[in-house]
């Protein structure tokens, strides 16, 4: 059994399913699901963008809600999936034990685990579609290059989703999840760029700042959400892929570490 803990993934055509079982469930509560993760990122940018901005002026020569708004929306990308990851996937783990019943049919715990990372992604894009609506529709940005964005989102609800799963398989209660978002999202959102420029923190914060993944979601996706392309878009790129995988692999192994020890 210990080899197979550590083996690569065995992924069947069985994944789908369960994304699409994860995808009816929701639907029931879709309309509150998406209001509840777009109200947040919302009241912040008002909050921030308009009240605090009105006082900054321009970062980076942007006016300082597009700054926040352009870095923000990964943010909530990067919520939305590892909420996704966490809470809702340890309730069908753990609480409800759907996987368990899922398990009795002809489908393996990897591709439960991909489906849960496939759906954790899919469902962060419900959110950050929302929210590119709402930035259209009040004017704070109406570049063609914000569709761009969406792959780019699709790419950080992957990799946050990867990270949150992993954090899934060690849990022992819903409350091991306050230590991941107090100690890891939390510090991780003020480090990146969202609210101000990284330039402007001690240097070893600057160092730190570039190894966290959240710091080349907002690279990739502020200049699109401002109408312009990455300067170097391959090295953040490969950043969050590297995440995405390491991640992933890792939660796999966890995971059968819990399910099969």
């Amino acid at each position: 059994m210990l080899i197979s803990m550590y083996a690569t993934p065995r992924l069947t055509r069985g994944f789908w399913p369960v994304v699409l079982r994860n995808l009816l469930v929701w639907k029931k509560l879709a309309v509150p699901s998406v209001i509840g993760n777009i109200a947040e990122p919302l009241i912040t940018l008002v909050a921030f963008g308009y009240g605090l901005g009105s006082m900054i002026g321009k970062v980076q020569g942007l006016p300082y809600i597009l700054y926040l708004a352009s870095g923000s929306i990964a943010v909530s990308c990067a919520l939305a999936a590892t909420f996704e990851g966490l809470y809702s996937a340890y309730s069908r783990m753990e609480v409800q034990k759907t996987w368990e019943s899922i398990m009795n049919a002809p489908i393996a715990l990897d591709d439960i685990v991909f489906a849960e990372l496939l759906w954790a992604s899919i469902k962060s894009m419900f959110t950050v579609a929302a929210i590119l609506v709402v930035l259209f529709a009040i004017g704070i940005s109406r570049e063609p290059t914000m569709l761009l964005a969406l792959p780019v989102l699709w790419l950080v609800g992957l990799t946050f989703a990867a990270i949150a799963l992993v954090f899934n398989a060690l849990a022992r209660g819903y409350d091991f999840f306050t230590y991941y978002f107090t100690l890891v999202m939390t510090p991780m959102t003020f480090l990146s760029g969202v609210y101000f420029p990284i330039e402007q923190m001690p240097v070893v914060l600057q160092w730190l700042a570039q190894v966290l993944p959240l710091t080349h979601a907002v690279s990739l996706v502020r200049p699109l959400i401002i109408g312009e392309l990455p300067a170097q878009p391959l090295v953040p790129a490969l950043v969050l892929c590297a995440y995405a995988a390491g991640g992933y692999y890792l939660s796999l192994v966890l995971t059968r570490r819990r399910f099969f020890k």
